[in-house]
């Protein structure tokens, strides 16, 4: 389905964030591999954490859920056999279950969605698994991969970091289950350490035990660990909030967003600091933000690689920002659902926004008198896309249609619902 984003010139209300999808996906990851009954507060409900949980339940977890929480009884370090996994359009959940599959005989995942997750090269964690002694059959680093596991054995791996951290986040996953002990030395960069922090962070939670380099470029796992059952409660999404923050931003608004940790590990509460340089006048407070918004930005230069998933909505942000913005470090923005740099800013520059890309970097000459808007655009099956789009047709000055919106569900399902409460004017249309 397609949605209409209409010229809207105020916002006002209050919502709750969106539980975290990165966080959810990763308790349902340890809960079930725990022995015994865990307990998630507060659980996301999107394409993506519903991927996991169904794939964990394929593999022999039980999952009771109810409005408030999910118990989910593991099945350790044995998953059940199973013939195919289908993770739709999720790439972590793809990559961390590549590396719990490695404990099965024979795996294949899936591709049914070759315009998207289909096109995403996975090579560097088939590389690592093989280190492992795992069997890997693939096309060209893509899907369907299948794995032929079983026999994987721990010691000393190497893993690139240069595309994506989710191959290391696998491996952190995986090792600590293996008879053996292992090292893991990452190879040339690594992308989004922030993200890598939020995995230590869950992994103690569950009783596990990784000693890592204060630059998160080398690890130590004991082997013949166990998880454990535990309870958790899963925080406020940042990424999500990421656009509504910005669509806040860039109109007249007194918006307030609840559950948003002001501690919290996630690389996109950078967003929460990007609005302030660009003097976005917003208190951050008891885990709420208000954002009293009066359409007037500043330009700045942002290192984007510590807040990856929210840098297409600062981007949306600057293209009405006086002055020229440049964010840098985003290349693996490359590598997602879509190439988040050439086809988003393509259907940016449709709208009417002035902008340039280089390998690595997103430069945008702000707009501050609205961008003209009128036409329909493509946001190429991406969820972070769709979203960052919408931030600039709230100040187009016609309105924009933009295809294929209902993806939104891979993260967010109830964003134009939320947009609409505080009283954004969007339509869908089939």
């Amino acid at each position: 389905m397609d949605v209409i984003v209409r010229p809207t010139p105020s916002l006002q209300g209050e919502i709750g964030a969106l539980s975290s999808k990165n966080y959810t996906t990763r308790y349902l990851l340890t809960a079930a591999l725990a022995d015994g009954q865990s307990t998630i507060y507060y659980p996301a409900h999107s394409e993506d954490s519903d991927a996991m949980r169904r794939c964990i339940t394929d593999l022999g977890a039980v999952l009771e859920e109810d409005d408030e929480k999910i118990v989910i009884t593991g099945f350790g370090s044995h998953p059940q056999a199973v013939k195919e996994l289908n993770v739709g359009n999720a790439g972590a959940v793809l990559r961390f279950l590549m590396g719990i599959a490695s404990l099965c005989p024979d795996v294949t995942f899936v591709n049914t969605y070759p315009d998207s997750l289909g096109k995403r090269p996975h090579d560097d964690l088939i590389d690592a698994l093989g280190q492992l002694g795992v069997k890997v059959d693939h096309r060209e680093g893509k899907l369907p991969i299948r794995i032929q596991g079983g026999q994987a054995k721990g010691g000393k791996i190497q893993v690139s970091g240069s595309v994506s951290s989710q191959y290391l986040s696998a491996l952190l996953f995986l090792t600590p289950l293996l008879e053996e002990d292992s090292e893991i030395e990452v190879l040339h960069d690594l992308k989004s350490k922030v993200v890598i922090g939020q995995t230590l962070e869950v992994l103690q939670e569950a009783g596990i035990t990784i000693h890592a380099s204060d630059d998160y470029m080398s690890f130590r796992v004991p082997g013949r660990q166990s998880y454990q059952p535990r309870t958790y409660t899963v925080q406020g999404d940042y990424p999500g909030s990421a656009a509504v923050l910005a669509a806040a931003a860039v109109t007249n608004s007194d918006v307030t967003i609840h559950r948003l940790k002001e501690q919290s590990k996630q690389g996109e509460r950078a967003i929460v600091d990007v609005l302030r340089m660009m003097e976005v006048p917003l208190t951050h407070e008891n885990d709420t933000v208000v954002v009293k918004g009066n359409g007037r930005l500043k330009a700045i230069e942002f290192d984007g690689d510590a807040a990856t998933d929210a840098v297409l909505a600062m981007v949306a942000a600057a293209v009405f920002a006086e002055g020229t913005s440049r964010f840098y470090n985003v290349e693996n923005l490359r590598y997602k659902e879509c190439d988040r740099i050439t086809d988003y800013l393509n259907e940016l520059s449709k709208a009417g926004a002035r902008v340039e890309e280089r390998q690595a970097e997103i430069i945008v000459h702000g707009r501050p008198e609205g961008v003209e808007g009128g036409v329909e655009i493509n946001a190429h099956y991406d969820h972070r896309v769709i979203m960052a789009l919408t931030v600039v047709g709230l100040r187009a000055q016609k309105p924009l249609v933009i295809k294929d919106a209902h993806h939104v569900a891979k993260s967010y399902p109830q964003y134009f619902d939320h947009l609409t409460t505080l009283g954004a004017s969007v339509e869908w249309v089939k």
